[in-house]
């Protein structure tokens, strides 16, 4: 992944995003283009209104009424055209970026997820990106505006009186210094104000989302300190940026009000002044101080480009990571689902240690295994390399004897369906969440068949929408046995050869759980499963038994095999046994 070197090199990145619309774009220039130059038609016209002053015919006050009307008309036109049309081109961008950044996480391995909290990516695809709406939107509009205001009084005035304005312009590179050092410094602030409002979504999220434990195990005061100190942090960072504006400002105000100041006091020489008249001087120093509120406008815009960019930083960064490698093109419309673990290591990135170690295993299609072991013995990680939500780092895995590396990424997690413990589900109607993501074409008939059959129907068929209840942000309104068993429905409705049940009936009471393992008893015959239990109950009718420890599978055998063998599986049976006792 590589960083952008330079500010410019991601603001013409940022540019390319204007590129479908410039059109629009073209339209804001011509405002600006208009705005700027009846600005500087109203210091020039001022050579007029003296002449009008001092000669008051019909005819003057005429064209001097008209005059006054005709400029604020076409400033009104200016703004209308640069402010419309810019925004229409911003809000696209800002349409067009985030859809970017969002197609990119949908992407992203599952390490990235790993690393970067979920709090955090969403104030990426909120208020990062929002601040990168400024640098488009206000900074553009406003740099064009006033930019042409100033070349354009500055025109007029190097037209009236070349001398003069080099008088004038002799406070610009000083300005130049004070605008370099408040940019770096804006550049600076703006990287940590959106690492702190990153800080804040992660902190709020995670209060609101378990609120029940915050509540529960009396966390309200930590949870109050914890966000009170990252809404400071982001406070502290706001303010520096507020007090860096805020001297920039009135500094390079000062410094035009000096030149202004050294300016009349030239004019007022009669070797510098020449042949102008009082007309033309009330033009000249009109065009000078009406370039003080532009000359300011263009400088102060430096912070909101400033933190466009450091957010465009952020944003790209997230874009420029590496995809999940998909460079598989096997694409069976069905597999029969045999599996082979072939000398398969794993360990996570920036780990010195194996998780997985020498795997060797080979599983035959319509085969039921089961893995059981103690917590952190490598049981999830070991099914997780299966849909390669994880690249194994050692040896191969194969299914029907070709590589998961062979199948395209959408192929292979086609021909499985996987029920974790920590069922997932969305907020949306019991049906579109079992009928979920490619499954969305399957009728009401098929969704009530899987939810049957998964034994869900009997709560299902008590609410008061049915099938299309709202069930709240991730099932919130069900209890954990009801969301289990609409994950399982999820899978028997994806009817996949290969079948991943990590922990399924981990959330159920002993009632639903002979319910759900008859219904997995179903839905296991014909299908490749591999099934993680805790409770060893639930698979002693498993095919073979995988007993793993430390990484590596150190039993395999049948339930009675096993026990027979008074080895590991053994000691496990007799703790659980006894507990139950």
């Amino acid at each position: 992944m590589t960083r952008p070197a330079t500010g410019w090199e991601t603001y013409k990145r940022l540019l390319a995003y204007v590129k479908p619309f410039w059109l629009a774009f073209v339209f804001a220039v011509i405002g600006n283009v208009i705005y700027a130059g009846a600005s500087t038609g109203m210091a020039a016209a001022m050579e007029y209104v003296i002449a009008a002053i001092e000669n008051p015919t019909d005819e003057n006050r005429v064209m001097l009424t008209g005059l006054i009307v005709g400029v604020f008309a076409m400033r009104g036109l200016g703004t209308f055209f640069s402010q419309y049309f810019i925004s229409y081109v911003g809000r696209n961008v800002i349409n067009a970026l985030r859809n970017d950044v969002f197609d990119r996480l949908m992407k992203l391995p599952s390490r990235y997820f790993d690393d970067n909290a979920s709090g955090r990516l969403v104030s990426k695809l909120t208020y990062n990106v929002e601040q990168v709406a400024e640098a488009t939107t206000n900074a553009v509009t406003i740099t064009l505006r006033e930019g042409l205001t100033i070349l354009g009084l500055l025109g007029f005035m190097i037209y009236t009186n070349w001398k003069l304005t080099l008088v004038f312009l002799t406070v610009g590179p000083i300005i130049g210094l004070v605008v370099n050092y408040a940019s770096k410094r804006f550049r600076r602030i703006s990287k940590r104000i959106q690492g702190s409002m990153g800080d804040i979504t992660h902190v709020a999220s995670e209060s609101i989302s378990g609120y029940r434990v915050v509540r529960t195990f009396g966390g309200e005061d930590y949870e109050r300190d914890r966000f009170r100190d990252v809404s400071n942090r982001n406070l502290r960072q706001s303010l520096k940026m507020a007090s860096t504006q805020a001297i920039s400002v009135p500094v390079i105000q000062v410094l035009v009000a000096i030149a202004i100041a050294a300016l009349v006091w030239t004019m007022l020489s009669p070797e510098i002044r020449g042949e102008m008249t009082t007309g033309q001087l009330v033009a000249f120093i009109t065009a000078a101080t009406t370039m003080a509120k532009p000359i300011r406008q263009t400088t102060s815009v430096h912070a909101k480009i400033q933190k466009g960019l450091a957010a465009a930083y952020d944003v790209f960064e997230t874009m420029d990571e590496e995809p999940e490698q998909d460079t598989g093109t096997w694409a069976p419309a069905r597999v029969d689902g045999g599996i082979e673990f072939d000398n398969v290591a794993f360990r996570y990135r920036d780990q010195l240690d194996d998780v997985l170690k020498e795997i060797n295993l080979s599983i035959e299609p319509g085969q039921g295994v089961a893995l059981v072991g103690r917590s952190g013995s490598g049981k999830s990680t070991l099914v997780s390399l299966l849909p390669r939500f994880y690249e194994y780092t050692g040896g191969d895995i194969r299914i029907d004897g070709h590589s998961l590396k062979d199948f395209s990424l959408r192929a292979l997690r086609a021909q499985i369906a996987l029920v974790n413990q920590n069922v997932v589900l969305f907020n949306d109607t019991v049906a579109a969440n079992i009928a979920y993501g490619a499954l969305r074409d399957c009728t009401r008939e098929e969704i009530r068949e899987a939810a049957e059959k998964a034994h869900a129907l009997e709560f299902i068929d008590r609410m008061p929408e049915g099938m299309d209840t709202l069930i709240g942000d991730n099932g919130v309104m069900l209890s954990g046995g009801q969301r289990q068993r609409l994950a399982i429905a999820r899978a028997i409705l994806k009817d996949a050869p290969i079948l991943i049940l990590d922990e399924a009936t981990s959330a159920l009471d002993t009632e639903s759980e002979r319910h759900i393992q008859e219904a997995l008893d179903t839905v296991m015959e014909g299908r490749t499963t591999l099934v993680i239990a805790h409770r060893l109950s639930t698979i002693e009718k498993a095919d073979r038994i995988l007993v793993m420890d430390n990484g590596q599978i150190v039993e395999s055998g049948s339930h009675e095999d096993l026990l027979a063998a008074g080895g590991a599986y053994a000691q496990l049976h007799q703790v659980q046994f006894s507990e139950q006792a």
